[in-house]
């Protein structure tokens, strides 16, 4: 007789269906462009400001360059986290033939979805304009979105809403991988839906700072792609394992 498989025993991590193994591919899909969304749209543009504000010299000067390539960036990362909430959703829907469970976390995924396209309305308006943010940026690059909201309101205020949609759709990411992670007895992908909880708790501080004055709230953004780039990792990683060593049946 073979050895149970690492982390259970054969009747505790049986063959997945056709719909479980199509929704973990799914999940993995989404987490990967949601990696390299969040690097692209995230990581990158605060490391360029954080550059210019410490280091600066060549590219990474406060001037319209650096402000048009970081809102081009900004852009770019938020059509592919549209992507992967839109293929997180695609892979609760499977999941949802089999369990119903995953029902909430796809039409959230749909809210987050109407959110990331007023996002993209609200990033256009930035690369547009990017000009009059130089100055205020220079002064006081860690409050980036008081400064979109001081010279261009209808950027700020379409990406105000397009924020709260989205969070929303990424409260229905936590939600469907908590659910999957316990379904399959994954904990990476568990432990990946834990981690987009806390970047949900982090980013609702400076996007409330718009509403409400808060002295240092928007150093919270410091910590975000720690999140960003650690919670699409796990559930990636979880999802590659569960599909190998679980084939469908």
């Amino acid at each position: 007789m073979s050895p149970p498989a690492a982390g259970g025993s054969p009747s505790a991590r049986p063959s997945l269906s056709q719909d479980d193994s199509t929704g973990l591919g799914r999940l993995g899909t989404g987490a990967g462009v949601g990696l390299a969304g969040g690097i692209v749209g995230v990581v990158l543009p605060i490391v360029f400001l954080w550059l210019a504000a410490h280091n600066p010299g060549g590219f990474f000067t406060y001037d319209t360059t650096l402000v048009d390539t970081t809102g081009f960036f900004v852009l770019a990362g938020a059509i592919l986290l549209l992507i992967s909430l839109f293929m997180y959703r695609r892979g609760f829907a499977a999941l949802r033939k089999a369990d119903g469970r995953f029902t909430a976390a796809s039409i959230l995924c749909i809210i987050g979805s109407i959110g990331f396209l007023l996002l993209l309305i609200a990033a256009a308006v930035l690369v547009g304009t990017s000009s009059s943010l130089i100055s205020c940026l220079h002064e006081s690059p860690s409050h980036a979105l008081s400064c979109v909201e001081s010279g261009q309101p209808f950027g700020a205020y379409t990406a105000l809403i397009g924020f709260w949609l989205g969070w929303l759709g990424g409260l229905g990411i936590v939600l469907g991988l908590a659910i999957a992670g316990g379904r399959f007895h994954v904990g990476a992908v568990s432990g990946g839906a834990a981690l987009y909880a806390l970047l949900l708790v982090v980013l609702i501080g400076p996007f409330l700072n718009l509403l409400v004055s808060i002295p240092g709230v928007d150093y919270l953004l410091l910590i975000a792609p720690v999140f960003i780039v650690l919670a699409p990792g796990l559930v990636l990683g979880g999802t590659r394992r569960a599909l190998l060593s679980r084939p469908p049946s």
